[in-house]
């Protein structure tokens, strides 16, 4: 179960830090700043399985001459499941702080005896990416988890309609990947910062040994100038995984509940 709770965070992660994007076009002035924080729980039913941290800082090394956020999030198991399957892992990627387009992403996983590092250069003029794995071509833009989450973020989505549904492209290991995303509509959610009015998305999962045929991953996002993701939960074979907002830390707007 362990092993296979891991493989499942990295996939909820990924849907995550991707599933709040629409038509990828260009960003208009980001919506976080330097400093800011976010700090998330990811529980197994009611037992406590993981904690995430992502925060934002201003690169030092400056790429092609532009300055750059470098961002930064840590996993880790918690509880029962720091004992049985030990996991810390470290992903940071650097974007261009206008356009937020990647430079360069890395990665530094240890699940219990395993371990894997990465380093991904994205160069966007010859719309290559280099990789441990090799050099992979694409068209468009394409990102890391870290930059997909922060550049969503940014986009303007005030016209989007319930039923709209959209690709996000992403870099991982091997291969750049395709995500699709389908907008549900609007709820009101209730967390640990407080009660929002949030956009719902469907991000697409494939079943196998961790979901089964019917199971569903929602995400809540907060429908306001900071556009955070408040909750995630998705439904496996046996039980369901729900992540949770812990805390927040410097904004760049201040906290909206709305009515």
């Amino acid at each position: 179960m362990a092993k296979n709770f891991i493989f499942l965070l990295s996939i909820l992660a990924g849907a995550v830090l991707q599933a709040c994007g629409q038509n990828i076009i260009d960003v208009g002035v980001p919506v976080f700043k330097a400093g800011e924080e976010l700090i998330y729980r990811l529980k197994y039913g009611f037992i406590t399985a993981a904690e995430a941290d992502l925060h934002v800082e201003e690169s030092e090394k400056k790429f092609d001459g532009h300055p750059a956020f470098h961002i930064v999030a840590d996993g880790k198991t918690a509880g029962s499941f720091d004992f049985f399957f030990k996991v810390r892992n470290r992903y940071e990627s650097f974007v261009d702080q206008k356009t937020l387009l990647p430079y360069f992403y890395t990665e530094n996983r240890h699940e219990a005896n395993y371990k894997h590092n990465d380093n991904v250069t994205f160069d966007h003029q010859d719309n290559k990416i280099t990789a441990a794995k090799g050099v992979f071509p694409f068209n468009g833009k394409v990102f890391d988890f870290l930059s997909a989450y922060y550049f969503s973020r940014s986009i303007d989505i005030s016209k989007i309609k319930t039923g709209d549904t959209f690709d996000l492209k992403y870099f991982l290991e091997d291969g750049v990947h395709t995500l699709n995303i389908t907008y549900v509509g609007k709820e009101r959610v209730k967390s640990n910062i407080g009660t929002f009015n949030c956009l719902k998305f469907n991000p697409t999962i494939i079943p196998g040994r961790v979901f089964r045929k019917n199971s569903k991953l929602y995400l809540w996002i907060t429908d306001d100038d900071n556009r955070i993701p408040l909750k995630a939960h998705v439904e496996l074979i046996v039980g369901s995984v729900t992540m949770d907002i812990m805390a927040v830390k410097n904004l760049k707007y201040p906290l909206n509940p709305g009515d």
